[in-house]
């Protein structure tokens, strides 16, 4: 027996639902805001529960006040940073993609150059960069190729997969109608790809800033262009450690803002059509 619109389990069913949908609304926003409002409680407590972690874990209102006298010096900081991290993701974006493009027309390439890629993944960017500081004398140069490392495999790997992953069903039906490569490509096999390009994107994002500050603590750049990894140093050597902590938090926040982003970004491209983007009913 099929439900119509003026069926009372049908009208008692669609209200679950929007009662659901209007609670999963408010809880998306209000427990990660409750777990923040907790940790700052918390931190404020164990900050305050003996002289000695005073002293080595500022409490926030310390954190904030020293954040709020330094925002000038942790600002100028944290764009040196930042200008590292976005250009690190826009080379491993374009050179990951390009790449990926690369191996799926090309099975010789991909057993040439796929291996290099891992080797450059799976060895600690803390090993190899001693040895990118002596052939590169460039520090900014230096930094980059650090961030660059670690943020490329991501967008490689998932792109090369997403392109492998088309519809061959699809491919069939390209071929019969007589396309292009490149219309092939374009049409078909890029869009079937982008939510894993997208996946791998939301990952090298954070990496790319990892990267970046893991760099800048192997660099040691001082002074002027200087990012955030050098202002925890300095701060940490003179015991500092409110303006460590406000380094530090911003590093997080920055790193939040970006994985937000992104993610943002794969909802965007993927709401209307594909099943990790689209609402479902509960």
């Amino acid at each position: 027996m099929l439900m119509t619109t003026s069926d009372p389990t049908f009208d008692a069913d669609e209200a679950r639902r929007a009662r659901n949908r209007r609670i999963e609304a408010v809880a998306r926003w209000a427990v990660p805001l409750a777990v923040v409002i907790a940790t700052v409680f918390i931190w404020h407590w164990w900050s305050n529960s003996t002289p000695q972690r005073g002293m080595i874990f500022p409490e926030p209102l310390k954190v904030w006040h020293r954040f709020i006298k330094d925002n000038a010096m942790l600002f100028g900081s944290l764009m040196v940073t930042l200008r590292i991290t976005f250009l690190a993701l826009a080379i491993a974006i374009i050179g990951g993609v390009a790449l990926a493009i690369l191996f799926t027309q090309s099975r010789l390439a991909e057993l040439i150059f796929f291996p290099y890629a891992v080797i450059l993944q799976v060895t600690p960017i803390v090993s190899i960069a001693p040895l990118i500081f002596i052939y590169v004398q460039d520090p900014l140069a230096r930094v980059l190729i650090c961030a660059w490392i670690v943020a490329f495999f991501p967008i490689l790997s998932n792109t090369t997969l997403g392109l492998k992953s088309t519809d061959s069903n699809l491919r069939d039906l390209y071929d019969i109608y007589g396309a292009t490569w490149w219309q092939k490509l374009l049409f078909l096999k890029l869009p079937s790809a982008s939510p894993y390009f997208l996946g791998g994107l939301q990952i090298a994002g954070g990496l790319a800033l990892i990267g970046a500050i893991v760099a800048e603590y192997v660099a040691g750049i001082s002074g002027s262009g200087s990012g955030l990894a050098f202002r925890i140093l300095e701060a940490s050597y003179r015991l500092n450690y409110p303006r460590m902590f406000a380094a530090l938090l911003m590093i997080a926040s920055v790193g939040v803002i970006i994985f937000a982003a992104t993610s943002f970004l794969s909802w965007f491209f993927l709401r209307k059509w594909h099943e990790s983007a689209l609402r479902r009913e509960t």
